[in-house]
């Protein structure tokens, strides 16, 4: 089911968050209506439903939806309004179901990917919780699903976010992958130091290669639950080489780590451009999933977005 993005809703900017608007999806023979609102001013932190014994949505609920505003950890790593990188973040949702227009269930995957641009990201528990409150909600076509997840996002994001749904006969020959490179994780190291530590970045002075460059043994924790997250990284770059045994204990260095997956890729990116110099950067993480969603942050500035390629644990 790939599905193109239809600009069917017209949301009007309401004077307070609660106001409404109301818009017409049309389907072969019926009309069903969508209900989508905008996103107004900051929500604090204490908010997220992460860490919150909450009850499943039974009705669509976009307002579950809670923005993250990426500037506020960006101005701790230093990142100013112009970013000095490129990229997205890879959001794949393995749970999604609704119901089509005779009541019978519809389930898909979901692929949504974000600008690294946008203004804000999305809380996973929180986007696990609307996705679920489409569950009940009858729906024309896949294309009007899409449609409805993509406008309710870009609310939030202040960003557009591709989406693409497939359906049980449209895997698209997506087998299991490797990282493509070297893997660190066999290389003679000790490792002692498991809170983030861009000190521990070594370069050869003098020796300039180009190389891809990858571990599977990344950690770090919710920052609001202390749960962890587990994910294969890939650091690919230009400039002068980076001393492996440097690289594997800098990556094991985030095991006590707290922060999100996206802020977690833009330190790695900030620390080795500044340690390394390196002439271009990629990071690339690919974590496992939490919740029936998987997160994939990559950051570049010289590379240009990798394909959405599952790998083994995912």
């Amino acid at each position: 089911m790939p599905c193109r993005r239809k600009k069917a809703v017209i949301v009007h900017k309401a004077g307070n968050s609660s106001r409404r608007d109301h818009s017409r999806f049309r389907g072969a023979g019926r009309s069903r209506t969508i209900v989508v609102r905008r996103f107004e001013g900051k929500r604090l932190t204490t908010e997220s439903p992460l860490g919150k014994t909450l009850a499943y949505p039974v009705a669509y609920a976009p307002d579950l939806l809670f923005p993250i505003e990426r500037s506020v950890t960006r101005h701790t790593l230093g990142i100013g309004d112009t970013l000095p990188f490129r990229g997205v973040d890879i959001w794949n949702a393995w749970d999604l179901t609704w119901l089509g227009a005779d009541g019978r269930p519809e389930v898909a995957t979901a692929e949504i990917v974000v600008p690294a641009d946008s203004t804000h990201i999305v809380e996973s528990k929180s986007l696990k919780l609307y996705l679920g409150s489409l569950a009940m909600t009858r729906y024309d076509t896949a294309e009007h699903v899409a449609a409805v997840i993509a406008d309710d996002l870009e609310t939030v994001l202040g960003a557009e976010a591709d989406i693409v749904l497939r359906g049980p006969g449209q895997t698209d020959g997506r087998r299991t992958r490797r990282m493509p490179g070297e893997c660190l994780d066999r290389i003679d190291a000790d490792c002692e130091v498991y809170e983030v530590d861009p000190g521990l970045l070594e370069i050869s002075a003098g020796e300039i290669v180009r190389e891809d460059l990858y571990s599977n043994l990344l950690r770090s924790l919710c920052p609001v639950t202390g749960q962890p997250d587990l994910a294969s990284v890939l650091v690919s770059y230009a400039g002068p080489r980076i001393e492996r045994e440097s690289l594997l204990r800098y990556l094991v260095s985030y095991r006590l780590h707290a922060d999100y997956h996206e802020n977690c890729v833009e330190r790695m990116f900030t620390d080795i451009a500044e340690r390394c110099r390196p002439e271009g950067l990629s990071i690339y993480a690919r974590y496992q999933r939490r919740g029936g969603i998987d997160i994939n942050p990559f950051r570049s500035d010289f590379e240009e977005p990798p394909k959405n390629l599952r790998l083994w644990r995912q």
